[in-house]
């Protein structure tokens, strides 16, 4: 997540996500989880992040994107389970193989679905019609904005789906609040946006519109070529559209266009965030608070 003013730029950039009946907070080099349990208590969890974050592999242009994600996914799912195991009372636990496993399932679910779909649907139809390079790949990108935007709307009627949402829009209000400088508590944050310019949402529209031009310059290829394309092409769509983000981030607040340019992204986050309860605001600022004591905790030599 990043500021959105001047003054705020001088701020550290935090981000999270919504878990299971909670939110955890990421920092630069820490993260921390906080959840509501079945009999109203708020239970924290906290642990370092990999040294990764902190490499010279993740100061360099694009490639920090692709790395910084996959290394983002393998968290979230991690604390997923977590938050799940608090619910339940069980200890499930996702790591190595089983990780790896369940990633790369996931992974392949959403290709084939934003990806492979689209790609040989508007094939065949540029087969049919004789579309033309330029506007089977329009079509597919609107096959593949189309996807997202059911996908969004159908999930988010779903009841703790639609919870999620809500502790999604809080962790939002959250970080705006601090952003904000405002004092972090409930009452306050709740005054605050549940959209912010760096959300996963906000990514993945990037990724698909980028996605659409860079394919659009491959030229004509055979149904095969073509799918398989659409795979190859992942890691650097992701660096492309990373550094997108953090650039537009830092700039929507200096340049109406640049903030024109981020509305589709802000307006997307309609679907993907509810507005939070004041005790959903209370697990999210109890996160962020962890987070940000071990953030600021001098480290021991």
């Amino acid at each position: 997540m990043m500021p959105q003013s001047e003054t705020q730029l001088r701020l550290p950039s935090y981000g999270g996500q919504a878990v299971i009946e909670g939110v955890m907070m990421r920092g630069r080099k820490n993260l921390a989880m906080a959840c509501r349990k079945p009999d109203g208590s708020i239970v924290t969890y906290q642990e370092d992040l990999p040294s990764l974050y902190q490499s010279k592999l993740m100061k360099i242009p694009f490639l920090r994107g692709v790395i910084g994600l996959w290394d983002a996914l393998g968290l979230g799912t991690r604390m997923l389970t977590k938050a799940a195991n608090y619910q339940t009372g069980e200890d499930e636990k996702l790591e190595g193989s089983s990780l790896f496993f369940t990633l790369l399932f996931s992974l392949s679910m959403a290709v084939v679905l934003f990806f492979i779909l689209p790609a040989f649907v508007a094939g065949k139809l540029d087969q049919a019609l004789n579309l033309g390079v330029w506007w089977g790949n329009v079509i597919e990108g609107i096959l593949r904005l189309i996807i997202l935007v059911v996908y969004l709307a159908l999930v988010g009627r779903m009841a703790e789906i639609k919870r999620t949402f809500m502790y999604h829009g809080a962790e939002h209000k959250t970080i705006n609040a601090y952003e904000a400088r405002m004092e972090l508590i409930p009452e306050e944050a709740a005054k605050m946006s549940t959209c912010h310019p760096r959300c996963g949402t906000s990514f993945l529209l990037t990724f698909l519109v980028i996605s659409t031009f860079i394919f659009a310059l491959l030229g004509p290829l055979s149904i095969v070529l073509r799918l398989a394309s659409r795979v190859i092409m992942l890691p650097i769509i992701a660096g492309i559209a990373y550094e997108y983000i953090q650039w537009a981030a830092k700039n929507m607040d200096k340049s109406k266009f640049v903030k024109a340019l981020m509305q589709p992204n802000l307006w997307l986050q309609k679907l993907s965030t509810r507005e939070p309860s004041l005790d959903m605001l209370e697990v999210s600022i109890n996160a962020f608070k962890l987070m940000l004591m071990k953030e600021e905790k001098p480290s021991q030599s």
